[in-house]
């Protein structure tokens, strides 16, 4: 029995990004109509905005950790709220926009984990998961672009 390769917390944050962005590139047909997930509704722009905000958030907790200060408290409205440009039309430009920040994000993420030992990794600084814990968490952020879903 062969035993399999475990993804690794880059690939993680890596192959995050590039499902949002396939579910993402058949948004500029979208209707215009939320739709409804759990108690909360999405739309492209929401579920972009909700990706990228999780990607920094934990991106600025990581750095702040590493350099031994406390992570600043976030401030986002998260899902919770449903802003007046999470309801415009999601156009062939906003899908080059999101690609542009959202890979340059994933980048971001994967270079500094790259440059991490397993250590560090695993037994992180300050409070809170472990940098591995908070890469696989990020994988989570699919539930925004799923909401959303395939569009054609």
């Amino acid at each position: 029995m062969t035993e399999s390769r475990q993804e690794s917390p880059a690939e993680a944050v890596v192959g995050m990004v590039d499902h949002v962005l396939d579910l993402a590139a058949t948004w500029t047909d979208w209707d215009g109509k939320p739709t409804r997930v759990d108690d909360r509704v999405y739309t492209p722009h929401k579920a972009i905005r909700r990706v990228a905000d999780h990607l920094i958030d934990h991106l600025a907790e990581l750095e702040a950790r590493l350099v031994g200060e406390p992570p600043q408290p976030d401030h986002w409205h998260a899902s919770a709220s449903t802003t007046g440009a999470d309801l415009a039309p999601f156009t062939p430009e906003d899908l080059d926009e999101a690609r542009s920040r959202l890979i340059r994000l994933a980048r971001i993420w994967a270079n500094r984990l790259a440059v991490l030992t397993e250590e560090q990794l695993d037994e992180s600084p300050g409070e809170g998961w472990s940098f591995r814990e908070l890469a696989l968490h990020l994988k989570g952020s699919t539930y925004y672009a799923d909401g959303v879903g395939r569009l054609v």
